[in-house]
This record gives structure tokens, C-alpha cells and sequence, in this order.
């Protein structure tokens, strides 16, 4: 009782001056202050609140008027609104069947529309036919940028992802949320793969595991006590990439069939919001590769990378043992982040190629 005491007083103490350290980097790297540009935009949100939520606050102090209008109603409310551009988040899932007659509605007034896919290359089967029906489009994924080209979308630009630092951002949290390895995200084939060969090390620690169909684990029943099934909101998910250790990031499979609906096949090559959302905390992460990651942070520096569960285990067990070494590399992720993954740093590029094609429309005409 008194050892266990004893160790709380220390991690608490740990966590305290970690927090400290990362408000300090936050202090010397406020957000990116944009530069105002005069356009009436209107947006179309999703339904990821930690996507939306960080566009709709970095366009506010981008643009000189934001309209935030829900799918269902998108073409209404630009007749109402008259907006002098368009931006819809991913143009899936939450997207009424009439979503495309909508499109053609709005560009029938003049009113160019562009589209931020988030999701590629999961949904192909979909985005394939979409993309060409607007005036501009935006991926994430490095992969889609020629794909949508050769498919007949006209303006395909790569827009990384990013992040909300007023989301995901370091805090004070309970013991509750203190464990040594965090994941949270769905037991896709390659995931469950890899914790099926990490069940003897996530055991023998304090292992936090989130998301749905665990259940599909060879080692379900030894793994279950350390499994909490369901969907965990934004904010829980930042209280727990804080209170980790380490942050274990495993992007999905791209294969068609495999969980998605990448019917053309198009390798993934980008990575994943978690990225962005697990540096933004302050707390290490552990990730497999994807081509551009390089471009974005760098691997050994801003994070350690891993390609087998040999490799992932020895660095657990490595960096568990070593927290000044965990910290370094949280504090310079979370540096890289704040100066340049927020959705204020980003959006600029998608706002100035919208603008230069108004600009070059209204000279031509």
C-alpha cells in the first residue's frame, strides 16, 4: 500500500513538471495569426468534431464572414447566404443522397465549390465520382493527388491534415487517465495482428486499449481487462494521449476489402490525424510509416518509428525505462506541431488557391 502510494506521489509528480515543460513550449510557440482575407465563405461540416471544430475556428479568423451550413441544407443556404466560395469537409458518410444535385445547384450560381477529403483512400468507390463534380479538390493523402487527375477532376491539390490545439493540447488530468501505453482507434485486421504478437508486453503494463470490434483478437480473452470498447470523444481522447506514456499509432490498412472501400487499390501513403493529435498532447508516440511522415516530423527526433512488433516491443520497453529520453522527444513533437500542424498554418494554402482561381475567372471574364 505504501509502495503504491509512494509510486502515485512520484507519477503525479512527473506528470506536474511535464505539464509545466509543455506550457512552456506552448508559451514560446503561440497559434499562427493568419492574415484576414476579404471573402465570404461558406462551410460544410462533417461531423468529425475534432476536424470541424479546428476548421471552422481557424476560417473564422481567416476569412472576412463564415457560414457554417449543414449538409442537408447546403444548397439553400447559399441561395440565402449568397457566399462567394464554398468549402465541404470529406462530401461522406453524413452527405444526403442528393448531396451531388446540391453541388450542381450552388455552382450553377456561380459560387465555386471545394472539397477537402479527409478520408482517402478508404472510400475511392465513392470519392472516384465525386471529386469530379467539383471546382476544386483537396486530399490528404498523397497517394489521390494523381488518381483524381486521371479520373477528371480538374484542381487536385494535397492538404495535409493537421490539428486543434485548443482540443488537443496538454492539461492537468486524474489518475484515471495515467497509463503506461495508449491505444485508441478500431480493431482493424492489421492492428489486432500486431496486438495478438504485443500481448505479453501490454500486459505487463498499464495498458489502455479504445475503440470498437476488439473482440476480433486471437487473444480477446487475455487482452479484454485492458479493452474499453466504444467510441471515446475528442476530449477524453486528448485526457488520455496526456496521461500516457507512450502513444502506440497504427494507421489502417489500404487494401481493398480491408475494412474500407478503397475499390481502386490506391496505396496510402499519407498519415493520420492521430499523428498530429497524439504530438499536440506532449507525450511521445510510437507509429508506423507512411511515406510522407518524413515531411511532416522527423522519425527519431519528433517521434520514434517501428516496422515489426519486435521492433514496437523493444522500444516500449526501451523508452518506458528511460522518461527523460520520452520527454525530449514529446516536447520537440509537440514544438513541431504548434509551429507547423494547426488547422490557422494550413487552411491559408486552400483560401489562396480558391482566391487565385476567383481572381483568374473574374479577369478572364
Amino acid at each position: 500500500m505504501r509502495k503504491t502510494r509512494k509510486m502515485g506521489y512520484r507519477d503525479g509528480y512527473r506528470q506536474g513538471y511535464r505539464l509545466g515543460l509543455c506550457e512552456a513550449v506552448r508559451a514560446q510557440n503561440p497559434p499562427a495569426q493568419g492574415a484576414r482575407r476579404p471573402l465570404k465563405l461558406m462551410y460544410v461540416p462533417q461531423g468529425f468534431d475534432a476536424i470541424d471544430a479546428g476548421v471552422s475556428e481557424a476560417l473564422a479568423g481567416l476569412v472576412t464572414e463564415l457560414i457554417i451550413a449543414p449538409a442537408n441544407d447546403m444548397l439553400e443556404t447559399a441561395v440565402r447566404e449568397s457566399p462567394q466560395a464554398v468549402l465541404v469537409m470529406n462530401g461522406l458518410h453524413v452527405f444526403p443522397e442528393n448531396h451531388l444535385e446540391q453541388i450542381a445547384g450552388i455552382r450553377s450560381l456561380g459560387i465555386p465549390v471545394a472539397v477537402w477529403f479527409v478520408d482517402d483512400p478508404y472510400f475511392t468507390a465513392d470519392t472516384a465520382e465525386l471529386c469530379r463534380h467539383y471546382d476544386h479538390v483537396f486530399t490528404h493523402e498523397l497517394g489521390c493527388v494523381e488518381f483524381y487527375r486521371s479520373v477528371g477532376a480538374q484542381s487536385v491539390h494535397y492538404l495535409p491534415l493537421c490539428v486543434n490545439p485548443a482540443m488537443f493540447h496538454p492539461r492537468k488530468i486524474g489518475p484515471e487517465y495515467r497509463y503506461d501505453i495508449v491505444f485508441i482507434g478500431n480493431a482493424f485486421y492489421n492492428r489486432t495482428e500486431l496486438f495478438d504478437k504485443l500481448a505479453p508486453v501490454l500486459c505487463r503494463h498499464r495498458t489502455f486499449i479504445a475503440g470498437g470490434f476488439w473482440e476480433r483478437l486471437q487473444t480477446y480473452d487475455r487482452l479484454s481487462p485492458l479493452i474499453h470498447g466504444g467510441y471515446i470523444p475528442p476530449e477524453e481522447t486528448a485526457n488520455y494521449y496526456t496521461g500516457a506514456k507512450l502513444v502506440i499509432n497504427i494507421h489502417r490498412p489500404w487494401e481493398p476489402g480491408s475494412d474500407n472501400r478503397n475499390a481502386f487499390g490506391i496505396p496510402a501513403r499519407s498519415i493520420n490525424p492521430r499523428t498530429y493529435e497524439i504530438s499536440a498532447c506532449g507525450t511521445m508516440q510510437l507509429t508506423d510509416i507512411r511515406d510522407d511522415l518524413k515531411d511532416h516530423y522527423e522519425p527519431g527526433y519528433d517521434l520514434e518509428t517501428f516496422e515489426s512488433a519486435n521492433e514496437l516491443e523493444s522500444k516500449i520497453e526501451y523508452y518506458l525505462k528511460h522518461p527523460m529520453e520520452r520527454q525530449k522527444f514529446a516536447l520537440r513533437s509537440l514544438r513541431t506541431t504548434l509551429t507547423r500542424h494547426t488547422f490557422m498554418a494550413r487552411l491559408p494554402e486552400l483560401l489562396d488557391t480558391i482566391h487565385e482561381a476567383r481572381a483568374c475567372e473574374e479577369t478572364l471574364t
